[in-house]
């Protein structure tokens, strides 16, 4: 009789082998998400201590304006093609991929005359001249939009909770709204220059 009848080896168990490859696996993909969730999270601060995003912090309490999770119908509805024909290279990027332009680089911001701020994609008026202040921060900002001229939406995009506005009638972005503006309203539609145009109002 040989020892190894007596003290056979012991079977090795490839199932627990196969079963830790696996989680090594998945711990490998999940270190390079990791590492650009922390990545996107410091792009982000970064843009928001360089003015490449409001520096706004208290979203206003609005209530989003779709029903349920049902998608929003436009009026005006093109496909991306025609979008990028319609635009600006600047208005595509803010109306249809919800782009923010540099502070203090529209015109409209130092817009001062009597008139009405309208979308840039569809022509939609948006908002009254009366309804403008001076926000400091770099962006046209009104207390409150023409009746159904816009619609809202939750974002939660750079680690923040915000409520987005955009045009009622084509879903083109134009900013976003807080509750850190000025009476009566005490709201500030932080916008968008690109977003829109302006119409002086006749003499």
């Amino acid at each position: 009789m040989r020892l190894s009848d007596l003290y056979p080896p012991k079977p090795r168990a490839p199932r627990q082998a196969a079963q830790r490859a696996p989680a090594a696996t998945a711990s490998a993909r999940q270190a390079p998400a990791r590492r650009v969730f922390l990545l996107g999270a410091t792009a982000a601060a970064a843009a928001v201590a360089a003015g490449l995003v409001p520096r706004l912090v208290r979203p206003a309490l609005a209530a989003d304006s779709r029903q349920g999770n049902a998608p929003e119908r436009f009026e005006v509805a093109l496909s991306d093609a025609e979008w990028r024909k319609r635009l600006t290279p600047g208005q595509y990027d803010i109306l249809r991929r919800e782009g923010t332009e540099r502070p203090y680089s529209s015109p409209l911001n130092d817009e001062h005359r009597a008139g009405t701020f309208a979308c840039a994609g569809c022509a939609q008026p948006l908002f009254s001249s009366r309804t403008k202040f001076e926000s400091h921060t770099g962006w046209p900002s009104f207390w409150t939009p023409l009746d159904k001229a816009v619609g809202t939406r939750t974002d939660t995009t750079f680690g923040m909770v915000r409520t987005e506005v955009h045009c009622s009638r084509c879903g083109g972005h134009l900013g976003h709204v807080f509750d850190d503006g000025p009476k009566p309203t005490g709201l500030r539609y932080c916008m968008n220059g690109l977003a829109m145009t302006f119409h002086p109002q006749a003499a």
